[in-house]
């Protein structure tokens, strides 16, 4: 009973239990020696040593099983925070793919359409001016992280690399739309100037110089004006590329002699035409001018 008690008080604390294991020992050796019988033998052996082997490893024991513990509670932190991160990302490219869909369905009658691929989406842009219709240009989105152009049809002159470093990542809307802005402007002055060419030809006294992005066009044109025919230059600059009106206009007289003040009137009024109304519309102006000046002889 001694014994036994001693156990149960020592097992209350696990401080108590190595403080105790010495006396314990002794007190087995010492009743080891009384017993004689091989049975009270076995039984002191399978009792009281039995519990001090066991009381002795558990120390090892506990800190074993405070590492496994431990380890797992680890593995377990390391591997919810990246599986958490990997759904994170995953449903935050779902939502992308979902937004440039939304997107083109909202504004499918604006000039943009598309459709889903395997990859992510393919957006085409269609271009207009005056509601005629002009050129269209794709673009093939790759949805992942980073979101990338797999390839496209726009035209080298246009500043899609830009565009792209500027809103791509953070608002493909934005994107979308700048693009849109930037080819609208593009088509709409170079159908500015085919139709100079095509339709009002006989006013041209030279060919129209232009370039690739047609934000630079120069010509030299002849106006008559009852009864008298002069010849101007007029050189138009779009410094903003998502305009189809030229920011800058120069017209200059292209004659040795004097200007009378009534053609450096027409001049300062060719100016503020090419100014604030589409090149083919400036040339119309001046038909219906002409006619009325005819009308006005006769």
């Amino acid at each position: 009973m001694e014994l036994e008690n001693a156990l149960s008080q020592d097992g209350e604390s696990k401080g108590g239990v190595l403080a105790h294991l010495e006396r314990l020992e002794t007190q087995v050796n010492r009743s080891r020696k009384k017993l004689e019988e091989p049975q009270g033998a076995q039984a002191v052996g399978s009792s009281p040593g039995t519990k001090i082997r066991k009381l002795r490893s558990l120390p090892d024991e506990l800190r074993a099983e405070a590492k496994q513990r431990e380890a797992r509670v680890e593995h377990t932190a390391s591997a919810e925070p990246n599986q958490t991160l990997e759904i994170s990302e995953q449903e935050v490219w779902e939502r992308k793919r979902e937004n440039v869909k939304a997107i083109l369905q909202a504004y499918r009658f604006t000039g943009l359409s598309g459709k889903l691929t395997s990859r992510g989406v393919c957006v085409c842009i269609h271009t207009a001016f005056e509601g005629h219709l002009l050129d269209s240009y794709f673009v093939d989105l790759v949805i992942q992280k980073p979101l990338r152009i797999h390839h496209h049809s726009i035209p080298v002159f246009i500043p899609l690399e830009e565009i792209s470093t500027k809103y791509l990542q953070t608002d493909i809307q934005h994107f979308l739309f700048s693009l849109c802005e930037y080819l609208n402007a593009y088509a709409g002055r170079k159908y500015q100037a085919d139709r100079l060419q095509r339709d009002f030809a006989a006013f041209l006294a030279g060919p129209l110089q232009r370039n690739s992005l047609c934000n630079v066009l120069s010509f030299t044109y002849k106006v008559e004006l009852r009864g008298q025919c002069f010849p101007f230059w007029a050189r138009l600059l779009y410094k903003d590329l998502t305009v189809t009106l030229p920011t800058d206009v120069t017209v200059t007289y292209q004659g040795t002699d004097t200007l009378p003040t009534l053609w450096e009137q027409q001049r300062a009024s060719h100016e503020n035409l090419f100014h604030t109304k589409p090149l083919h519309q400036v040339f119309a102006s001046f038909i219906r001018r002409k006619k009325s000046d005819t009308s006005l002889v006769i």
